[in-house]
């Protein structure tokens, strides 16, 4: 006679925690999004002038709450043999009116075994990601990311999901021009892999590509979203996803930016 209302309590208990979890991760979703970024490039001639090539971060200088560097992946960038001359690299910020202001930005360096790239862009300084060790991320922890799901297709609108790091693996890293891996590549790759990567239980897109994996409560930089698992051709990522992502660990962010610092 006594346990229904434990049973009772219990349930009561567990929907006032999920929805503390959902209430902290909307108002750091609100905290972090003016340090979300869309980068791509810009010519003149085209139509449309701007084309999309994937998602960036802006990250804090040091101690303060405001930067001019973004991280992204090094894939999102365009290959230098393939590069238009006449095309400039610009990455596209949130104003405070909430429109998108379109900034020239400079390669400081590229990672290419992390498939990470440090960018650096002109004017003011803007909100910015704090980011943080990722040594201590385990398997099962809740996270989430923010990007540009499907390039424009929905809007030059930043999405939010949330996942959980589903396990810690040997990484198999993106060709040059895909972000997409299959099952037959990571077998191949797995076990020559020279770090471990983030699998995530959550549905990315090729636009998610550069984006911040985060802390759901803090806000925190855990890593870069970088990769989605396709079953068979490059299309079904889209129709048929795979509900299966990966991230690049922050550890290999704070060693880029400790390698450039000041720039």
């Amino acid at each position: 006679m006594n346990r229904t209302p434990t049973v009772v309590g219990l349930a009561v208990a567990t929907c006032l925690v999920s929805t503390t979890a959902f209430a902290d991760l909307a108002s750091t979703v609100a905290r972090v999004k003016p340090a979300i970024a869309i980068v791509g490039t810009y010519k003149t001639t085209n139509s449309p002038r701007f084309a999309l090539r994937g998602t960036g971060f802006v990250v804090a200088e040091g101690s303060q709450s405001q930067g001019n560097r973004l991280v992204t992946n090094a894939h999102v960038l365009v290959p230098p043999a393939d590069a238009d001359p006449e095309a400039s690299l610009v990455v596209q910020l949130r104003t405070d009116n909430n429109s998108w202001q379109s900034r020239p930005a400079k390669v400081l360096e590229v990672d290419a075994l992390h498939d990470l790239a440090l960018l650096r862009f002109d004017g003011p300084a803007s909100a910015a990601f704090k980011v943080r060790s990722s040594d201590t991320v385990q398997e099962g922890q809740s996270v989430a990311f923010m990007g540009f799901p499907i390039g424009g297709a929905l809007g030059f609108s930043p999405v939010t999901h949330r996942a959980l790091v589903s396990s810690i693996a040997p990484a198999a890293l993106p060709t040059p021009t895909a972000s997409q891996i299959n099952p037959k590549l990571i077998r191949s790759v797995r076990s020559n892999s020279p770090f471990d990567i983030f699998q995530l239980d959550g549905t990315a897109y090729p636009g998610n590509s550069g984006g911040p994996l985060f802390d759901p409560d803090s806000g925190e930089v855990l890593g870069v979203v970088n990769m989605v698992l396709i079953k068979g051709t490059r299309e079904s990522a889209l129709s048929n996803p795979s509900g299966i992502s990966y991230a690049v660990p922050s550890r290999y962010v704070l060693e880029l930016l400790e390698r450039n610092p000041g720039n």
